[in-house]
């Protein structure tokens, strides 16, 4: 049981790791600054700048929306970007390598999107599927980039930082398009931790896989926090526009504060992302091109931050699918329970209030249906 330091409230639903409630969150600017203390503590573990760098020295790197100005010896927030002699190198090989592992994930796959995925389902078969229902027989292949430009203390995938601090292995594009051939293969799937600071890589893998699978199937999807320069986010779009694939991004809350204190980062470019997948997803209405989906993070991630998220959906897209995610208790926030079957019914009542017409929760099997102790 955690215990808020801005008013006191001793509760199961307030994480140890934050130390602080929702409602200071919300109503005390001083709260976003002791949550951020667990975020400094986490980064300076790994060597990594406590916040993006942006002195007045320095280069800046442009590759996501954090712009940091990368001082001398420094690196950006990243992990992966270091200022040498003036020069900003990429120490994962970018675009040519990338620091990742990958493995084929047979469909029907556990994806967030699995409920319209062409390959689970042969949603646009038959010019984006190989059959009209699942596509047995054939995989996924999973990219799991070892970086992220976010420091949720939730995170489920947080062994992706063993690959960020071994700056291994290196993969190049071309072997993953090889690895593609290998094995009867529908799709890619860039995830991690998080593709945005290796988008580049992910980039020529796409453009590199949209040639050798010319007149085939080969779905090209993401899954990202949002994070990206506009401008290559807008590319990301593009190849998964024109290869009948999906690009997710976890709309983790709508509060700045409450989104900060979770995630150790502003929104910055976020829903301005999200905004132009939904206004491009009205050019391929047969398969979405945009997913949303949260992680309803119990005593964070009520319905009133899931309102307000469907609600900016809604006034773009309302036909968008949206998944509400279960949580389970993990990395820092292992103090929380997992997420309540009566949590995600008044989240998942509370985004069709507001519009959204496809609302899906995902995980289900760990929702439990006890409901929160005080």
């Amino acid at each position: 049981m955690g215990e808020c330091r801005i008013c006191g409230r001793r509760s199961s639903l307030v994480s140890s790791a934050l130390g602080v409630c929702l409602e200071c969150l919300r109503s005390d600017p001083k709260a976003v600054e002791v949550a951020m203390e667990a975020h400094r503590e986490e980064r300076l573990r790994l060597g990594l700048p406590a916040e993006p760098p942006r002195g007045a020295e320095g280069v800046r790197c442009s590759v996501c929306d954090a712009e940091c100005v990368v001082p001398e010896g420094g690196v950006g927030y990243c992990g992966l970007v270091k200022n040498v002699g003036g020069r900003l190198v990429n120490l994962a090989g970018a675009p040519q390598t990338g620091i990742l592992e990958y493995y084929y994930d047979p469909h029907p796959t556990n994806c967030v999107a699995y409920w319209f995925c062409p390959g689970a389902t042969g949603l646009g078969y038959p010019r984006w599927a190989v059959s009209p229902g699942c596509e047995r027989g054939y995989a996924n292949l999973a990219v799991f980039y070892g970086a992220c430009n976010s420091n949720c203390l939730f995170c489920q995938n947080w062994f992706y930082r063993h690959l960020l601090v071994s700056r291994s292995p290196r993969v190049s594009a071309e072997e993953l398009v090889q690895a593609a051939r290998r094995r009867p293969t529908t799709c890619i799937c860039f995830f991690g931790g998080d593709p945005g600071p290796q988008v580049t890589h992910a980039l020529l893998t796409a453009r590199l896989l949209s040639e050798s699978f010319k007149g085939r199937v080969m779905r090209v999807c993401w899954e990202t926090n949002g994070h990206m320069n506009p401008r290559l986010f807008k590319a990301v779009l593009r190849t998964s526009l024109e290869s009948g694939g999906i690009v997710k991004i976890d709309l983790k809350a709508w509060t700045p504060s409450v989104y900060k204190a979770l995630t150790g980062r502003d929104l910055g470019a976020v829903l301005e992302n999200a905004r132009q997948a939904l206004e491009l997803a009205r050019e391929r209405p047969e398969v979405p091109l945009f997913t949303a989906s949260t992680l309803l993070v119990p005593g964070y991630v009520d319905e009133e931050e899931v309102r307000m998220i469907a609600r900016f959906i809604a006034s773009v897209n309302p036909s968008t699918p949206y998944s509400l995610l279960a949580f389970h208790p993990d990395f820092r926030m292992s103090d929380l329970p997992p997420t309540s079957r009566r949590h995600a019914l008044e989240a998942y009542r509370a985004a069709r209030e507001e519009g959204l017409e496809n609302v899906h929760i995902g995980n289900a099997w760990l929702l439990t249906r006890h409901d929160y102790a005080p």
